[in-house]
């Protein structure tokens, strides 16, 4: 039975971890994703039904993963996409445009699905270069909560949300970005009152949004949301399902979110994925001491993202209500482990520590060339830096021998 008992361990466990698992999902970075959506130009009511579309694509997926497959396969949306997205703000983006990127970006995650070997030339991506181009990302947004201590008219409604995410850090570290968050609402709900409450859409509805191909918006964000959601959410959930014994089951998981990811694009989602963070919390023996029965874990955290997603109104009502650079600061300690994961990846293989941060440079900079995003350019030309080095060092060891 599903919810009986297995060698007496109550099925209230993996229950529970699957509860815990999308409470601390949604609430670590809900803000990060409406404020991403905003950022490539969604209305207030756009980014609700966007919000709404990532829970019930979250929903669908994880509840026919776990039903089909009985394992823990941990579906979330991509907070490394949502930060891409963010760091595209003032680029002059239409949604439109960034909903034709979302629906590319779903589609080449389905094709990876479909034909392995994309899948494989993707994750082939020197990983210097792809974590130094997610490091440039993230690295402004982490900057947020420091710039938010140092505004005199902000200071004193930023800071307990940095105190409490440090304190948690060292004693529940699980916890303590939606500890933040909980101390960031009541932040907001003190600076800006209870009016937002009355402009909150109770009931938010999904609302389509017609796509536009913009090629340069497609190069721009829709290839590198593409690759920081294959290389910083896919491949990690991989790996946590497999060092918990559990084989990764890549067509389902690629093809499932890859036209997850394209369908609730139409109503303004940005991209699922596999989650890392949650499959830990869902796929280890904290769920269940019976590898069996964690599947109950992803079960739960899909249904319960149902509930989650009809809140998205009172959601976007709360983040509307604040000073941007406050979200954008719970946003960044969202981010930040990211952040130190991205650039330890970079900069580990001292050979190519120059393309890496030739790459982070151009990407932190924020630069666009013929309305082309700088996470492109980035990879562009810390690929080209990586070539031309990696050439005459080959040249030079070519030269010693033949001099032997």
């Amino acid at each position: 039975m599903m919810f009986g008992t297995t060698k007496g361990e109550p099925m209230l466990q993996p229950i529970l971890a699957g509860f815990v698992a999308a409470i601390s999902g949604f609430a670590s970075s809900f803000a990060l994703v409406i404020a991403a959506l905003v950022a490539v130009g969604a209305t207030e009511a756009q980014a609700e039904s966007g919000l709404l579309a990532l829970c019930l694509a979250i929903a669908v997926v994880s509840t026919v993963g776990a039903l089909w497959l009985r394992i823990p396969l941990a579906i979330a949306w991509s907070t490394p996409g949502a930060a891409v997205l963010l760091a595209a703000a003032g680029s002059g983006i239409t949604f439109s445009d960034a909903v034709g990127a979302f629906i590319v970006s779903g589609v080449l995650i389905a094709l990876c699905g479909l034909w392995p070997a994309l899948g494989r030339a993707i994750t082939s991506i020197p990983k210097p270069l792809a974590s130094a181009m997610l490091a440039g990302v993230l690295f402004p947004i982490c900057t947020a909560p420091f710039l938010a201590i140092a505004d005199p008219d902000l200071a004193l409604y930023a800071l307990p949300i940095l105190v409490v995410w440090l304190v948690l850090f060292r004693l529940a570290p699980r916890w303590a970005v939606p500890a933040a968050m909980v101390v960031a609402v009541i932040s907001i709900v003190v600076y800006a009152g209870t009016d937002w409450l009355t402009a909150a859409d109770i009931a938010p509805q999904l609302a389509v949004v017609a796509p536009t191909f913009n090629p340069a918006i497609i190069l721009s964000l829709g290839l590198p949301l593409f690759i920081v959601t294959m290389a910083g959410q896919n491949v990690p959930g991989f790996t946590v399902l497999s060092a918990n014994g559990y084989p990764p089951p890549p067509r389902f998981a690629l093809v499932g979110t890859g036209l997850g990811s394209a369908a609730g694009a139409v109503f303004g989602a940005h991209s699922i994925n596999l989650g890392a963070i949650t499959a830990a919390i869902m796929s280890g023996e904290e769920s269940h001491p019976d590898r069996a029965k964690r599947w109950v874990a992803t079960l739960t955290n899909g249904l319960l993202y149902i509930p989650l997603g009809l809140a998205s109104g009172v959601a976007v009502a709360l983040v509307s209500a604040a000073p941007s650079i406050l979200i954008t600061a719970v946003a960044g300690l969202a981010v930040i482990g990211a952040l130190i994961s991205s650039m330890v990846n970079a900069l580990e293989d001292a050979k190519h520590r120059v393309a890496a941060i030739v790459t982070f440079l151009v990407v932190a900079s924020g630069i666009a060339i013929y309305n082309i995003g700088s996470a492109f350019w980035g990879l562009l030309i810390g690929g080209v830096v990586m070539a031309w080095l990696g050439w005459t060092r080959r040249s030079r060891t070519d030269a010693a021998s033949d001099a032997d």
